[in-house]
């Protein structure tokens, strides 16, 4: 009965957490369009997550690229790193879908964003990898809605770099700077935000994702399978 207390406790714990940080994140992205919490992520999930990304295989990864489908292109002139998607199939990749799916909840609840479904992978930047400036989502496609990253690298220091770098607008020069510093998280609307990951000095982790919305056809199911 005392261990069925604790466990109901730490859950109760876990949700009140939770529900104060998509709170503050919901109230970031109404006033700003975009949230950067430090050391948000769950301390179990993280290092779950950190745990599991270091034991993965090299042979797991692919070499990122951009568009989709058909249109996939693989060009080190806009993009260096590799990734894994997450399907589920490990308890730290479940636990970070979940956690995730209370999230889209509670901002479809707050936010009427109409948030559907959601992918996401982990990501490997070598030293002196990049991702050059650009939109996770083009306006009018309505496709990627809402980005979410977050880092795995503890012990980062300033001197590291590979800051991701959010900017205002496509005039801005000098955007906000967000250290890859373990279990921060960095939201923001697809649309809205150019961005870029700057080269660092040794192996940065993280994961990226993104919450679409629902663009079935009768001949189409999104997301593509």
């Amino acid at each position: 009965m005392l261990a069925l207390a604790k466990l109901n406790l730490l859950s109760d714990e876990g949700h009140f957490f939770n529900e104060t940080l998509f709170g503050l994140i919901a109230n970031d992205i109404e006033q700003q369009g975009f949230s950067i919490r430090p050391n948000a992520l769950p301390e179990t999930i993280a290092n779950s997550l950190y745990q599991h990304q270091q034991h993965m295989h090299t042979h797991q990864y692919d070499n990122a690229g951009i568009g989709r489908g058909d249109d996939f292109l693989h060009n080190d002139f806009v993009r260096t790193d590799e990734i894994c998607w997450i399907n589920g199939d490990s308890d730290a990749g479940q636990a970070w879908l979940n956690w995730t799916a209370q999230l889209k909840d509670f901002l479809n609840r707050r936010l009427y964003l109409g948030l559907f479904s959601f992918e996401s992978h982990f990501a490997h930047y070598a030293p002196n990898d990049y991702y050059k400036r650009h939109y996770d989502a083009f306006r009018g496609e309505a496709n990627r809605v809402l980005s979410i990253v977050t880092y795995l690298n503890p012990g980062w220091l300033p001197t590291d770099g590979g800051e991701l770098v959010i900017y205002q607008n496509d005039h801005d020069r000098q955007g906000t700077k967000v250290v890859p510093l373990f279990g921060t998280l960095a939201v923001f609307l697809s649309e809205e935000f150019p961005h870029e990951v700057l080269p660092a000095t040794r192996d940065r982790y993280s994961i990226a994702g993104w919450y679409r919305v629902n663009t079935s056809t009768d001949n189409r199911v999104d997301p593509p399978r």
